[in-house]
């Protein structure tokens, strides 16, 4: 009988089996946990806070539920994936009434102290107002088009305000804070410690610093600029800027990781020590 099966019954019947063993693993897991959580944090036992047991378990199992991607995606994780994406919408979307529209827009205009200060609130709100109703236009495929005006008004807006800003932090503050050890160095305070230990540590240190941060942004920017051709010096050039990138890159990386990591520390603390109830050393 085996041999008249096909290879793709074969497959099916495997993936089949597969998954209901996946399905019992799963049950038992359920249960297991079920099982931990009320001899862990029982709501029901006399003296406990029921609403703060109950908050542990769901928040344990929340955080079990989306390690398991780790092993593969499954239905729980894309629930809880779903249960996560709206509960941050609505906390944004009660934010904003609670922050911003109410007290900026629906007072001022529905509930205002006096006749005059409706007038004056509508005449400054009544711009604003229509180009945010203009932006609910992009639902709709006829009339989305409407709601350009409104993007193009913000795009255009916030590349003015965000260019001058963004110039004057990260290139001009940072050339500033570059030179500045450098004009240190040869200033009243590094020619009186020229010949003292403190030179080393208050001057030539910063200046070295400084240098090469100069040296890793003309390098980086040479990389970049492919009108002319990288050979000979340019092609060492370019490379010393590859180098800077990747230490740049190495750095962020390694940054990110370790942000990561203190919230898996964070998660573990917690099923440790606030779930389980296992005593710190």
């Amino acid at each position: 009988m085996t041999d008249d099966l096909q290879p793709d019954d074969i497959r099916i019947a495997d993936k089949a089996a597969r998954q209901a063993i996946e399905m019992g693993v799963l049950v038992l897991l359920i249960v297991v946990f079920f099982v931990v959580s009320f001899m862990r944090q029982n709501p029901f036992a006399e003296g406990a806070n029921p609403a703060k047991a109950i908050g542990i378990i769901v928040a344990a199992g929340l955080t079990i539920i989306m390690y398991s991607f780790l092993y593969r995606d499954n239905p729980l994780f894309k629930i809880v994936e779903n249960l996560y994406v709206g509960v941050t919408l609505g906390y944004n979307v009660v934010i904003s009434w609670r922050q911003f529209l109410r007290p900026l827009v629906y007072q001022p205009l529905f509930e205002p102290p006096t006749a005059e200060a409706f007038w004056n609130s509508l005449a400054h709100l009544f711009v604003p107002v229509i180009l945010g109703i203009l932006l609910l236009a992009r639902i709709s495929r006829k009339h989305g088009w409407v709601s350009r005006y409104s993007y193009a008004l913000m795009i255009g807006w916030g590349a003015g305000v965000a260019i001058p800003l963004f110039t004057n932090s990260y290139i001009l503050e940072q050339l500033t804070a570059a030179v500045k050890p450098i004009q240190e160095a040869v200033g009243p305070r590094g020619l009186a410690a020229a010949n003292s230990w403190e030179w080393a540590l208050y001057v030539a240190a910063p200046m070295f610093g400084a240098v090469l941060a100069m040296i890793g942004t003309f390098t980086v920017l040479f990389y970049f600029f492919f009108s002319v051709e990288h050979k000979k010096v340019g092609a060492v050039i370019s490379k010393v800027g590859i180098w800077f990138l990747m230490v740049s890159f190495g750095a962020s990386f390694g940054y990110t990781v370790m942000g990561r990591l203190s919230l898996l520390i964070g998660r573990v603390q917690f099923l440790l020590h606030d779930w389980l109830q296992i005593p710190q050393q």
